[in-house]
């Protein structure tokens, strides 16, 4: 078993074939931004649903495959004749080259990147337009079921399935490019191909289940030869596409809000996050070895004292500045984990900071980013207090009742019920409420067809082995797994049949695997937070199913592994080859590549699927573990706060959010020692993070930091979930008693009865048995 590929089975040859790590061939150094963290600029990074079109079309190819162009071009001119052949498959394969090669432009025809985007866009339309989607799900429905397992896997051992899922790709990526010079008749097309996408056409199912179906196949070990970074990237596009990406769920929510008659939102959270600044990362190595002399001065040094404080709360806590006691005071003594498993971060020699001029201050807009929220527990919670408190009595959830209270009670009741938010997954909870309460009298659930719905209502059977799946892939491609008897292969459609003989080609080959693992990460993390996203619009419960799942998977301490890692190294990692890149390295000559040029990369101040994929999982973490106080008691328990500290190194403000909405609902079990020493930390929370206006979060003092029954509120939940799935899906349950009965003689009548064939064949012999040699009172019968 291999330590540096993720522990999958590799013979000889295959060994052979991976880069040496000893001789540098496997890791590139990384880029000089890095150096020197807390004087680097803000990345500019602009999060989206997916990257610039041709970066999307460049990574569904892994370089291994380059010479499969010149092959797909050679079938394309070529007059097929099937006279005198027997054998279908050759030509099948030839005929789907050809149309590979027109999805991907006829770039021999064209001179420029551009005009094969032109051309592409042209005749995938054209390939619609003919009826193309159909005949290529039936192809791939036939090659999924007549997939056979093989002891040694290369790129050959796909390359039917490559050439289906490449076209297919091509064609989910080109149509969703929405451009407003298209004519009519394109747009037509294009909604046509969205509904087909997310309709049960295929099988009785959409699409996205048929490929989850693929996942599952390739995790149990009954297909390794699928090539797996290709069905996730084509998963997560035909989700993006039939599903929405981040606008349009910002679209449906605002719809939804206004059917349940709720206010609008009061602010846009994506602009609100493109508007946000980074604030100082966290100190370098450097600054850490200057504190560690400073301390050494000072170690008889009396304790702060209150005014010295004060006049470090003024301080801007976004400047970067070298006064990092508070924080560096805690670096040490933080947490166990923070010296021993960084041994990247502990080791790295960091030059000394470049002296800059002095500049004018920074200015910062006033007031916080984010208008503070209120729910009704919180004001129902408050009001009992305060009734215990001054009275000695409370009245359930009455929150209008305020006699005997001060006055100065009743102005922070007015407060918290201006700031009220009342959110979608409130209302469909208390409905799932009252048709649980009143199943007869409730009347029935119009539950509206959606391609959410329909997705969920086909995954649900299997969705937690889809899920187990995802994260068993996501495990094998991380940077920070290590070598496990159990890993599975995800090289497949990467490793070429014949071993690399230069060292350059070794190098290529390194370069190849790493950001074939990088782009599956990118896949799994977007169609997770999809999935996730979309649910919990669409139902809330179907929110919760997929969440709770995916926390019995252990996908909180998975991502926390992710993380674990010197992450400035993996956002700025030089993983790519732009002459290999596709359109590039088909209308272009390519250079001669050489090991130096292979080594410097490209100039690019950070990789944008690397930073898209750690947002993405910083997201699913905080939507797993939000208003779940067992689940934030894993983040406690599993130490990420120094984990999440070190992610705060990225200058990239929609990345530090959600790395300090994580700190932020911990900080109260952390302790005040934690809470005194990161006061830096603290402010940027306070900065940048939406307030709950009476959430303790900053002390500790609220009910929620102490102990819990944290496996009766997973119970709780399991149970409403079951509950509701069986309410809504399970129709095998429900008692006939409770259904409609048609009265009406002539409709029943009239109804059509398909008859079993045996039956219809032995008619004679049942009229004799069961009509004829009966006797019949027609007079009872007839009264």
């Amino acid at each position: 078993y291999d330590g540096i590929h993720g522990g999958f089975p590799v013979n000889n040859k295959q060994r052979a074939m991976l880069p040496n790590k000893t001789r540098g061939e496997f890791t590139r150094n990384p880029r000089k931004d890095s150096e020197g963290l807390s004087e680097s600029p803000d990345l500019e990074f602009k999060y989206a649903d997916t990257d610039k079109w041709a970066a999307e079309l460049s990574e569904l190819y892994s370089y291994t495959e380059g010479p499969e162009f010149a092959l797909n071009k050679k079938c394309f001119e070529v007059e097929f004749r099937t006279h005198g052949i027997k054998e279908l498959t050759p030509i099948r394969l030839k005929v789907a080259r050809a149309i590979l090669y027109m999805a991907q432009g006829t770039f021999a025809e064209c001179s420029s990147e551009a005009e094969v985007q032109y051309w592409m866009r042209y005749n995938i339309f054209l390939l619609l337009d003919v009826g193309t989607l159909s005949a290529l799900v039936e192809l791939l429905n036939m090659e999924i079921d007549s997939a056979v397992r093989k002891p040694a896997i290369s790129l050959a051992d796909s390359t039917d399935l490559r050439v289906l899922l490449n076209i297919m790709y091509l064609m989910v990526e080109t149509i969703q490019q929405d451009d407003p010079a298209d004519k009519p008749e394109w747009k037509i097309i294009r909604e046509t191909f969205r509904a087909e996408l997310g309709s049960p056409l295929f099988n009785n199912e959409p699409i996205s289940v048929m490929l989850f179906g693929m996942v599952t196949k390739f995790c149990s070990g009954h297909a390794p030869h699928f090539p797996m970074k290709k069905v996730l990237l084509l998963l997560w596009k035909s989700i993006l596409f039939t599903l929405g990406g981040f606008e349009q769920l910002q679209s449906i929510k605002i719809h939804k809000r206004e059917e349940l008659g709720l206010p609008p939102l009061s602010e846009d959270s994506i602009r609100v996050i493109r508007s946000m600044r980074a604030a100082s990362p966290p100190a370098s190595a450097s600054d850490l070895i200057e504190q560690q002399q400073k301390r050494a001065r000072r170690e008889h040094k009396a304790l702060i004292k209150q005014d010295n404080l004060d006049a470090f709360n003024e301080k801007d806590p976004y400047k970067a500045d070298d006064s990092r006691e508070d924080e560096d005071d805690n670096d040490d003594n933080d947490n166990s984990i923070e010296a021993e498993t960084f041994p990247l971060e502990r080791d790295e020699v960091m030059p000394p900071p470049i002296p800059h001029p002095p500049s004018e201050r920074v200015s910062f807009p006033k007031g916080l980013p984010w208008a503070p929220k209120v729910r009704e527990k919180d004001i129902e919670n408050f009001l009992e207090s305060s009734r215990s408190k001054f009275i000695g009595y409370t009245l359930g959830n009455d929150t209008d009742t305020v006699v005997g209270l001060p006055r100065p009670i009743h102005e922070s009741i007015k407060t918290l019920k201006q700031h009220k938010y009342v959110s979608i997954a409130e209302i469909q909870i208390s409905k799932e409420e009252e048709f649980q309460k009143t199943p007869l009298s409730g009347g029935e659930e119009e539950v509206e067809m959606s391609c959410t719905e329909l997705l969920y209502q086909g995954i649900l059977p299997s969705l937690p082995q889809y899920m187990i799946a995802l994260l068993k892939i996501l495990l094998a491609a991380a940077p920070t797994s290590k070598a496990k008897t159990d890993s599975i292969n995800i090289l497949a459609d990467v490793l070429p049949e014949e071993m690399p003989t230069t060292v350059l080609q070794s190098m290529k080959l390194g370069v190849d695997v790493n950001r074939h693992k990088e782009i599956i990460v990118k896949a799994i993390s977007a169609i997770l937070l999809l999935l996730l996203k979309h649910f919990k619009l669409n139902h809330i419960y179907q929110f919760e199913y997929m969440a709770q799942h995916l926390v019995f998977a252990n996908c909180i301490p998975l991502i926390l592994k992710f993380f674990n890692q010197n992450i400035m190294s993996y956002i700025t990692a030089k993983n790519s080859i732009s002459v290999l890149d596709f359109p590039y390295c088909v209308v272009h000559e390519l250079p001669e590549l050489t090991a130096e040029s292979l080594e410097a990369g490209d100039n690019n101040q950070f990789c944008w699927r690397n930073l898209f994929s750690c947002i993405n999982l910083l997201r699913i973490l905080n939507k797993l573990t939000k208003w779940k106080h067992s689940r934030t008691m894993m983040l406690v328990v599993f130490k990420s706060a120094p984990i999440l500290k070190r992610a705060l190194k990225v200058k990239q403000a929609m990345m530090q959010l959600y790395v300090l909405k994580l700190l932020k609902v911990q900080t109260k079990y952390l302790g005040r020692q934690w809470r005194k020493s990161n006061m830096k930390t603290m402010s940027a929370i306070y900065q940048k993070v939406r307030h709950r206006l009476n959430d303790d979060w900053a002390y500790g003092n609220d009910l929620d930091a102490r102990p819990w029954d944290f496996q009766a509120e997973e119970c709780a939940l399991r149970a409403n979930i079951e509950r509701f799935n069986s309410r809504r899906y399970d129709k095998s349950h429900i008692n006939p008693d409770f259904l409609p009965v048609d009265n009406c003689l002539q409709s029943v009548l009239g109804q059509r009865v398909d008859l079993p064939e045996d039956f219809q064949m032995n008619y004679d012999l049942w009229l004799e048995r069961e009509v004829f040699s009966k006797p019949i009172s027609w007079e009872e019968l007839l009264q």
